[in-house]
């Protein structure tokens, strides 16, 4: 991750960056580009080859030099189609992880060495269509890989081309437009109708709707006025908006954005891990079965050129390419999905465990609820009354109480004297009469006059909108759903009777909060903890999955292992939902991946020989090729699914 003129760029994770990456220092164009090249090549290779005359029962004119020519075109095909896999087998055996690129690099050696071999004896018998074709062929398959790859990365790639070029900023004696590389913390901005938001800061002045979909994933443009903070790369709606600019460059929620992507293409789930073990053990497998098939041809008299013929489609059709192709490819598309859904994903890991989670616990405020208070119960002559005392006051409670008011349409005296009474309340004058508005004992507030009680005002944390629909979908896919809370038990019920949450903790410190985990763990549960990630980290880390909401820009949070954008926890059951869509891609693109070798390999051996079914090279590498096509076009209908 750097940041470059101001904007993000997304570089490779350090597993995609190692020795053993096949794809280093390529583009997916260059392999387009050397396939048809490679193509045309093959053409005249072909037309001279025993296949055809065979497919096409015409024999053409073998003109004086033809095998030195056939030799140069076959050597062209080797050296400049074939190059890559010869670097990138050089790589792997470098690495010590053995793979497909090692397979194919044998398998064009040892048909390009026969050949050479077969030339210098004076033989026609040679291998070079076959390589040809293999090498087209296999040019085609990785550049349809990397094209896949490519795609279902893309939206994420998208997010580094989120913020503008230059920014417009406010100083004395007017506005001037710098590139963004020159913008700093503090700076007033003017951020015009459609524009794109520079950098992450505060409204100062001004009110619009913002486009934030790409980045939260939420589609409908969101409501911002003055003292809201703005993301960078946000789209401007048709309002006009002056903006202090708080964050740039690497602190920016963009940039962590791009820092989990990175971190996430960076993990591998546990079946990414089994696919890179059987990959590995597949090609000590062929590279065995190879060999014995050789050795076993020529023992039984069929000639060393049948009996390298099988070695090559042996080898070729062992390459492990579809299997190499099958998980990392269904998690790139995952974690794209994740992103587009207002979610991301940091360890691949975490969201592997999210399938087998049973239980979700909720830590009530700030999930669940607003962590905002807000009126549930109060008369209108009390409601006034508490609202004239409160008028001023910065109190949450009493901003609650001015704001229903306000909602009510009540009229609202003035008043004067105001005092704080410490550890009662609070007290002052209005329209002539002395009104107290605090405690005495229990969870309501009392408001009095002139010494008499007039009515008692309920305040409660507000329940989010969302959270009943969250609850309900996830108790539809089988899960129990728990609350955790520090407030008491009268209020715990309450919001868990609301939202039809069966069990519920309460009063618990933030301390304890871990060991309520524990306890459900214990009774053999795989859980799911919901919390800010702050005071919530050590429940977090002992959860099964730690899923932070509330997160506003910081997305760079430790503790847990997917991170909500929004403060929605409707996003929790598409986490879920997710998980399993993944997995069950996964195991899937495992059997296409690997199962078209229990028919395959006996059959690029020569066990059907005797009933004279051959399998060339050629036809080897088709087969292989295909497998790789089914395994792409089934993840990529991954990313067709509605979360």
């Amino acid at each position: 991750m750097r940041t470059d003129h101001g904007h993000v760029h997304h570089e490779t994770g350090k597993n995609q960056a190692s020795g053993a990456d096949k794809h280093a220092g390529h583009h997916t164009a260059d392999f387009l580009r050397k396939f048809w090249v490679t193509l045309l090549l093959t053409l005249p290779i072909l037309a001279y080859s025993d296949i055809f005359e065979i497919a096409a029962g015409v024999v053409l004119p073998r003109p004086f030099g033809i095998e030195i020519a056939i030799l140069a075109l076959g050597s062209t095909v080797f050296f400049y189609g074939g190059w890559v896999f010869l670097v990138g087998a050089f790589r792997e055996i470098r690495a010590r992880l053995p793979g497909m690129m090692t397979l194919i690099a044998l398998a064009i050696s040892a048909a390009y060495l026969f050949s050479i071999f077969q030339v210098l004896r004076g033989e026609m018998e040679t291998l070079f269509w076959e390589l040809s074709t293999l090498i087209a062929i296999m040019l085609l398959g990785h550049w349809i890989e990397m094209r896949s790859v490519q795609s279902a990365k893309g939206a994420l790639n998208e997010l580094a081309k989120l913020l503008p070029d230059t920014a417009e900023v406010l100083r004395e004696g007017g506005s001037f437009v710098v590139p963004l590389s020159e913008l700093k913390e503090g700076d007033m901005v003017l951020v015009k109708p459609g524009a794109k938001v520079p950098a992450d800061g505060e409204i100062i002045e001004g009110r619009s709707d913002l486009n934030e979909s790409i980045i939260t994933g939420e589609s409908k443009p969101v409501s911002k006025k003055t003292g809201d903070r703005v993301i960078a790369g946000a789209i401007n709606g048709d309002g006009s908006l002056k903006l202090r600019v708080s964050h740039i460059g690497e602190k920016t929620f963009l940039a962590g954005v791009m820092r989990l992507v990175a971190e996430a293409e960076g993990s591998k789930s546990r079946l990414q891990l089994l696919s890179d073990k059987a990959a590995f053990w597949l090609t000590v497998i062929a590279l065995v079965a190879g060999v014995t098939t050789f050795f076993a041809w020529i023992l039984a008299a069929a000639g060393v050129v049948f009996a390298t013929e099988r070695l090559v489609a042996v080898l070729v059709i062992a390459c492990p390419h579809a299997l190499g192709l099958a998980v990392p490819l269904v998690a790139a598309i995952s974690t794209t999905k994740a992103a587009q859904n207002g979610f991301l994903i940091k360890r691949r890991l975490a969201l592997e465990a999210a399938r087998s989670v049973n239980v979700v616990l909720f830590d009530k405020t700030g999930t669940l609820t607003k962590g905002e208070f807000g009126v549930t119960a109060a008369s209108d002559e009390a409601l006034a009354l508490a609202a004239a005392v409160e008028a001023h006051s910065e109190h949450p409670i009493g901003k609650a109480i001015v704001v229903e008011a306000r909602k009510r349409n009540l009229d609202i005296p003035d008043m004067r004297n105001f005092r704080a009474i410490p550890g009662s309340g609070v007290e002052a004058d209005v329209a002539g009469s002395k009104v107290f508005v605090g405690h005495r004992g229990g969870e309501k507030i009392i408001v009095e006059k002139d010494g008499k009680e007039i009515g008692a005002i309920e305040v409660a944390d507000t329940i989010r909108d969302e959270a009943k629909e969250a609850v309900s979908t996830l108790k539809e896919q089988g899960l129990s759903v728990v609350m955790i809370t520090g407030d008491s038990h009268e209020v715990a019920e309450d919001v868990a009777r609301a939202l039809r949450i069966d069990e519920y903790f309460a009063r618990v410190k933030p301390g304890e909060k871990s060991e309520k985990v524990k306890l459900l763990q214990s009774q053999g549960k795989k859980v799911a903890m919901v919390g800010d990630g702050v005071n919530d980290a050590p429940a977090l880390t002992q959860a099964d999955l730690g899923i932070a909401i509330g997160a506003g820009t910081n997305v760079a949070i430790e503790s847990a292992g997917i991170i909500l954008v929004r403060n929605d926890p409707r996003d929790i059951p598409k986490i879920i939902k997710l998980s399993k869509l993944t997995y069950t891609k996964m195991l899937q693109n495992l059997f296409w991946a690997t199962g078209y070798n229990l028919v395959a390999l006996p059959l690029a051996a020569g066990a059907l020989a005797w009933k004279g079914v051959i399998l060339e090279p050629a036809v080897a590498a088709i087969f292989m090729s295909l497998s790789t096509v089914i395994v792409a076009l089934n993840a990529i209908l991954l990313r067709r699914v509605q979360l």
